[in-house]
């Protein structure tokens, strides 16, 4: 192995904090992975990890060497693809997306992304609740309604517009709500966050301001796919980002409710973690997903 690549086993084992799962993401034996940071100690004559049954955390030399070693490699990326202007990024890059986004987005726009980066290889987690970025291995993750960890550093991609929607069948039992009063005699599909289990309540904005209404339920659902099929099924009105459901909307079978009424707009970006360096491979995708989540979700519902 050589040097370059001691310092990217070093650097997985940092941010995954285990030999373990660093050797899983890199499609290592974990004793490869183990013998290669001894021998780098060995050539350093420090010690750079303090190893655990449980965990490894670095030692003040390895923390020192730690940030050297993230701007070596990214400096070495850089320098490697400056004469490559046909293909400006190459490796493996790890990302999250929620479950309808992988679907419903990223999937069928993929060819067009290799078409660009024929060198890149993707390995994507779908995965409705938030995943833990190191742990996971990953390199960035999409997130909707906010980053949720204080550890990780945001990109802004824009806001999700929200709408509300039945099918035709609940519609001709209940009757179409027009007014916020009128959602007492209605029912709502309740959607439980698989992170926290909290319950959504029933928002929408007025006059700038967001409010909250308890409508009653009869069902509970924790998967978008879910939410969606109970609507469907005419067992109640929703809120749901307009791209989620656009193709049901065209063919007729659901119908939007309450225009004026939408809840509020919901944050999505990229998220990575502080200590992952932005390699170039990062950054190109972040850009195509960002043109084409503008394109394909951020639009008007």
């Amino acid at each position: 192995m050589d040097r370059l690549d001691a310092l990217r086993v070093f650097a997985r084992v940092v941010d995954c904090e285990s030999f373990s799962r660093a050797a899983e993401t890199l499609r290592m034996p974990r004793s490869s992975v183990s013998t290669c940071v001894k021998d780098l100690e060995t050539r350093l004559g420090t010690t750079l990890l303090h190893r655990t049954t449980r965990r490894v955390s670095l030692t003040p030399d390895g923390a020192a060497f730690y940030e050297r070693c993230l701007r070596l490699l990214a400096d070495y990326e850089d320098a490697e693809t400056l004469f490559r202007g046909g293909s400006p990024a190459r490796g493996r890059l790890r990302v999250s997306v929620p479950g309808r986004f992988g679907r419903l987005v990223v999937a069928p726009a993929l060819p067009d992304f290799f078409a660009r980066y024929p060198e890149l290889e993707l390995e994507i987690g779908v995965e409705d609740r938030p995943v833990d970025l190191v742990e996971g291995g990953f390199d960035c993750a999409v997130r909707v309604g906010g980053v949720g960890d204080e550890g990780l550093i945001a990109r802004p991609i824009g806001d999700l517009p929200l709408i509300n929607c039945a099918s035709p069948a609940y519609l001709a039992r209940h009757g179409a709500p027009r007014e916020v009063a009128d959602l007492a005699a209605h029912l709502e599909v309740g959607y439980a966050s698989p992170g926290s289990g909290r319950i959504a309540e029933w928002e929408y904005v007025r006059d700038g301001e967001t409010h909250r209404v308890e409508v009653p339920r009869q069902v509970t659902v924790n998967c978008a796919e879910t939410y969606i099929a109970c609507c469907l099924a005419g067992l109640g009105l929703i809120q749901i980002p307009a791209y989620d459901v656009r193709d049901h909307l065209a063919a007729g079978d659901l119908v939007e409710v309450m225009p004026d009424l939408r809840a509020e707009p919901m944050p999505l970006a990229f998220v990575y973690a502080h200590r992952s360096r932005l390699s170039r491979r990062l950054k190109v995708f972040m850009d195509w997903a960002g043109r084409l989540f503008a394109d394909e979700v951020l639009m008007p519902g």
